[in-house]
């Protein structure tokens, strides 16, 4: 069997894989985050280590783990975790979805004005190097303890293994990637105070990047010396698991965040729309992205918001009620902020055209479609240089959700294609890598596309009834974009 271990930002998964690729078991166990003021994000990463001994664990309960033969990871991108000269953690990694930075951002580009052509990449809050820019000036001590810089799912991966490693996929993210190259920029990192020493060594997602501890295989109850894979960032790693491993396929994920993602045999830059160019976990491949910062994170606020016992309680609520042909409520999803295209940390979630009727099941249904109306401006920033995009796959847990299949069908007028395991893609794909790395199975053996589940195809009435509000949602944004900013200054 083949191990897959996706550190989330709302839980841990692990799931395991047979030889012939087939999905044998999986658990997970929830995370929680940390927002201690505006615009921040924070998670202690020994929670993530707590969580994956737990999912192990769970699993090991059920199943004998004497046959596991490789292990591969995926997670959250983009965290930074500070590590001193003994790798003790030294403060909460700074998340993803943290905004802190947008200042650090634009000096950034000013230290180093090839910054774009590096990395293929506009400067966003989200992005690790920002983050250090401004460890540097608000947490100074800190920063001087520094000695190594890990991403979230590489600091797990220094508790399996002892190594301090990071794949392609995953360092693109970080602004100190080369991204055509493949290698640490001396310039970019030189630009936040940094050098070589403290990164990672750099390996393909399909190498073996270390082996299993003898004290990791102790707590998680597995043998020593099972190799792990480099694994992916985790949309690289879901782009594995869903099969999209050639230039052109493509795929939406609808996890805690929201991305399009496409495969390219080249890297293709657009940083001017907040399109991002990164490094596929394949080798010699690359994949550009449009980003939204909350996807199901915006359905879980709507439920928590209009007292429903949880998402799936709101999602049935909304079905029960069918959708409408005429309404103007409208939920702007950047509860987060947001990247493409807008690359705001400023901007801010919005309800608009409440009324004295408005229903849960109206909310949850203008939360669905929020989401979708982001990710039609993200697939329009795609494909203003990039050329058109046909169908999508679908993954992550909101690929459960045949509502919001046919709410997405329509905003991106698309044919959306489900495959069997679609909801736990990256953790999937993570499995996939290793078993390339573990057993040299080759690409075509390992990743596949799954099994199609069901399509779902854009339906002619629910695209027409969407347009007024798609209008209408991208006219507030515009018009509110000065006020986010001034609230927060």
């Amino acid at each position: 069997m083949y191990m897959g271990i996706d550190l989330g930002t709302s839980s841990v998964k692990v799931i395991l894989i047979d030889e012939a690729g087939t999905l044998v078991d999986e658990a997970a166990v929830p995370l929680t985050l940390s927002r201690p003021r505006p615009l921040w994000s924070e998670q202690d990463p020994e929670r993530w280590w707590d969580a994956t001994q737990a999912a192990v664990r769970h699993l090991e309960s059920r199943r004998s783990l004497d046959a596991v033969a490789g292990i591969g990871l995926s997670g959250q991108m983009h965290g930074a975790v500070l590590l001193d000269s003994n790798d003790q953690v030294l403060r909460p990694a700074i998340l993803w979805n943290d905004g802190r930075a947008g200042a650090e951002c634009r000096e950034l580009e000013q230290r180093e004005p090839a910054s774009r052509e590096i990395t293929g990449n506009l400067a966003m809050p989200g992005f690790t190097a920002p983050k250090l820019i401004w460890v540097v000036k608000n947490e100074p001590d800190i920063f001087a303890r520094t000695a190594r810089v890990l991403l979230p799912k590489d600091w797990i991966r220094l508790k399996l293994t002892g190594e301090a490693v990071s794949d392609m996929s995953d360092a693109a993210g970080t602004l100190w990637l080369d991204v055509g190259k493949r290698q640490w920029s001396p310039a970019m990192l030189e630009a936040t105070g940094l050098s070589e020493r403290h990164m990672p060594r750099l390996v393909e997602g399909t190498e073996v990047s270390g082996v299993l501890s003898v004290e990791a295989a102790a707590a998680l109850g597995l043998r020593p010396g099972i190799p792990v894979a480099g694994g992916g960032g985790d949309n690289a790693a879901g782009a594995a698991g869903i099969g999209v491993v050639d230039p052109g396929m493509a795929f939406v994920s609808l996890g805690t965040s929201g991305v399009i993602f496409v495969a390219d045999a080249t890297l293709k830059k657009d940083p001017e729309r907040a399109v991002h160019a990164f490094c596929h976990c394949i080798p010699g491949m690359w994949h550009r992205m449009a980003v939204i910062l909350s996807a199901a994170a915006t359905l879980s606020f709507a439920a928590r918001l209009a007292g429903a016992a949880d998402e799936a309680s709101l999602l049935t609520e909304t079905e029960a009620a069918g959708l409408p042909t005429q309404s103007r409520l409208v939920f702007l999803p950047y509860l987060s902020g947001e990247r493409t295209p807008h690359n705001d940390p400023t901007a801010a979630g919005v309800i608009f055209g409440l009324d004295g009727t408005t229903t849960r099941a109206d909310l949850g249904r203008a939360a669905l479609e929020g989401v979708a109306f982001a990710l039609a401006d993200g697939l329009d920033a795609l494909q203003a240089r990039g050329g058109t995009i046909g169908g999508l796959s679908v993954i992550g847990g909101g690929a459960r959700s045949k509502l919001w299949g046919r709410i997405l069908a329509a905003a991106l007028q698309r044919p959306l294609t489900y495959h069997r395991g679609g909801e736990v893609g990256p953790a999937l794909g993570a499995a996939r890598l290793a078993m390339i790395a573990a057993a040299g199975a080759s690409l075509d053996e390992a990743c596949p596309p799954p099994p199609v589940s069901h399509v779902i195809e854009p339906e002619a009435a629910l695209m027409e009834s969407l347009e007024p509000r798609r209008a209408l949602y991208r006219r507030l944004y515009s018009d509110l974009k000065s006020t986010f900013a001034d609230s927060v200054s």
